[in-house]
């Protein structure tokens, strides 16, 4: 399912400037070799991953599955790893298409957001393998999709959140209305309302309604001003602790957190906060983790071993086979309390036990 496009594309078209006409030309795209070259044997299995917009240097999902993709060479050396960044919607499909000419031999589309632009390119190329971040496509045999249940590593961060908060008042913001995105702030609010169910308290949940699907977006995955601006507003309104579902455009909400003298912590999410932008690091009360690099590199190693990558089941990341998980407290471990960390660990165990459900509308089906 995706979201309607007229607010995004606004953003898109301020962002995309030159790259839009540039997209539209169809070329080949760049190629970024990370450990390859051009006189590579001809056993070499060309790895090539096409970026959302954030970029290769998000932080978050698309630096995680870049990372995969090195981890591979490591694991296999006939990897041969490259990407091509997507500076707007419109260059999905060149970029794709660019990565068939090139006879990749296996295509990573990174995000949602790419299911259409996969789906077209897949149908069109049948026998050539394709990969999938965050989404699935339904009878295409040649797409392996890996999905993750984030809303289970999102309670525990919401539980958390609540626990730790001293004004009673958490938040979270999206970078745009999508599954992958919404599917987090639907795990943190649950977290929420079983610490406020447990401790009979009454945390609020700034930025997202998880009855009524509504809340606060970004629309931007790399603007840190936008992520800046939300989180003035959410701290006007007494957040203490706020979770931000926007790649690089969280990095605002870092910033402010920062300035705030210690009084705002943040929740980041994909990649562990503390490891991709550890300049930050001291803000971070911890991060949601999804574990696109680890999912990533084994599809690599298995294409590049001739180990079929079979499209149904294809990849689901769970607690239970740590595809999600909350990341270590880092520097805020001494400041939780001994009595909150065993109640977030019981949590994990309940729900790996199914115990507890978390439940969200846009967990992967």
């Amino acid at each position: 399912m995706r979201p309607v496009r007229g607010n995004r594309l606004v953003a898109i078209l301020a962002a995309g400037g030159l790259t839009l006409a540039a997209a539209a030309c169809g070329d080949a795209p760049d190629e970024t070799p990370a450990g390859g070259s051009s006189n590579a044997a001809a056993a070499a299995y060309k790895a090539c991953m096409v970026t959302d917009t954030g970029g290769i240097d998000d932080k978050s999902f698309n630096a995680s599955a870049w990372a995969g993709l090195q981890e591979a060479k490591t694991q296999a050396s006939n990897v041969d790893p490259k990407y091509v960044a997507s500076t707007a919607e419109a260059d999905y499909e060149p970029n794709l298409r660019g990565f068939v000419t090139q006879k990749c031999n296996f295509i990573l589309s990174v995000g949602g957001l790419m299911g259409d632009a996969t789906k077209a390119v897949a149908a069109q190329n049948t026998s050539q393998q394709f990969g999938i971040v965050d989404s699935a496509i339904p009878g295409a045999t040649n797409v392996y999709p890996m999905q993750f249940a984030t809303q289970q590593a999102a309670f525990l961060a919401g539980y958390l959140a609540a626990g730790y908060s001293k004004s009673g008042k958490v938040a979270t913001f999206g970078g745009l209305k999508i599954p992958p995105v919404t599917i987090f702030m639907d795990g943190f609010a649950d977290g929420v309302a079983q610490y406020n169910k447990a401790k009979s308290k009454n945390v609020q949940v700034l930025g997202w309604d998880k009855a009524k699907q509504n809340g606060s977006f970004a629309e931007d995955f790399a603007s840190p001003a936008k992520g800046k601006a939300l989180a003035d507003t959410f701290i006007g309104q007494g957040a203490d602790v706020i979770m931000p579902v926007a790649g690089g455009t969280g990095l605002g909400a870092a910033e402010v957190a920062k300035n705030s003298g210690g009084k705002v912590s943040i929740v980041w999410v994909d990649q562990d906060g503390c490891k991709s932008a550890a300049q930050d690091c001291d803000v971070f009360l911890t991060t949601v983790v999804k574990n696109i690099t680890d999912a990533v590199e084994k599809a690599v190693v298995d294409g590049a071993k001739g180990t079929p990558l079979a499209a149904t089941p294809g990849y689901l990341g769970t607690l239970e086979n740590n595809g999600v998980s909350l990341a270590p407290y880092n520097t805020f471990d001494s400041k939780i309390s001994p009595e909150l960390k065993a109640e977030v660990d019981k949590l994990k165990t309940d729900i790996i036990a199914g115990t507890i459900k978390v439940e969200s509308a846009s967990a992967p089906a």
